[in-house]
């Protein structure tokens, strides 16, 4: 008989019923809820022989299962919070019953409240910029000036055009700074990832901002309003979502508290 774990999606404070039949999961697994304590978890079987602690490590360093196992999880994620505000729970969080999840809710419980309090008639969206990168290329073509020797001159010529190209970099740093800024100011809560490499985010320029807004709903025309008016200053940005809240609403579920976000 093959062992079996249960695998938590997210976590919300309203029952609403059974999910769809036809809602699921990671493995095609159907998606059902377990309520206690007035918190609902959305959960579906897994097998341990893939989803145990060992067949797991060896699992997460396959890029292709990785990828799969995140689709289902957020297909998942973005169901449920289309319908309730959501805490989504961290990718391939899996406990050995459905007691050990109502055992959760009951010990973190005032975690998820606080944290879904914070998410009520709210959504996360994505902003990226992008900019070009001009790489430091002086003439290469021997030339004196005021009786300098050709290397000498050449050697000006890389120090003024590296110089240049640091100018830039600041410039467009600052760009994202203040693009950020002024998008916060709209949001009720932002931070800002890791900016992406080009093979992360599919594109070639230089990724300068990866931040995330907290947005309420009633606010979201004035927030696009605000980035349209940043556009066409030298640096290219994207508008994603509305997503699931994710990063405001990490919870570290083997401590104490919740991870906060900053807040504006």
């Amino acid at each position: 008989m093959t062992e079996v774990g249960t695998y938590v999606y997210a976590i919300t404070r309203e029952p609403h019923g059974s999910p769809p039949a036809e809602l699921t999961g990671v493995g095609g697994a159907p998606v059902r809820t377990v309520e206690h304590a007035g918190l609902v978890a959305y959960v579906s079987t897994v097998p341990l022989e893939e989803f145990g602690e060992e067949p797991l490590r060896r699992s997460l360093e396959d890029l292709d299962w990785i990828g799969h196992t995140a689709r289902a999880h957020n297909h998942v994620v973005e169901a449920v919070a289309e319908t309730v505000p959501t805490a989504p729970v961290r990718l391939v969080t899996v406990y050995t019953s459905e007691e050990q999840v109502s055992e959760l809710l009951a010990r973190r419980h005032d975690d998820f409240v606080a944290v879904l309090s914070r998410v009520v008639g709210r959504r996360e969206w994505g902003v990226k910029a992008y900019a070009e990168q001009e790489a430091a290329a002086p003439s290469t073509e021997e030339e004196s000036v005021g009786g300098e020797s050709p290397g000498t001159a050449y050697l000006k010529r890389r120090q003024a055009s590296l110089h240049n190209q640091k100018d830039a970099q600041r410039h467009t740093v600052a760009q994202a700074e203040r693009v950020h800024a002024a998008l916060a100011a709209v949001a009720a809560a932002s931070l800002r990832h890791r900016p992406q490499d080009p093979e992360l985010s599919g594109r070639a320029e230089w990724m300068v901002l990866n931040g995330a807004y907290l947005v309420d709903d009633d606010r979201v025309d004035e927030f696009t309003a605000a980035l349209d008016a940043l556009r066409g200053q030298g640096i290219d940005l994207e508008l994603t979502g509305p997503w699931a809240p994710y990063s405001f609403t990490a919870l570290d579920l083997d401590t104490a508290g919740p991870e906060a976000p900053d807040a504006v």
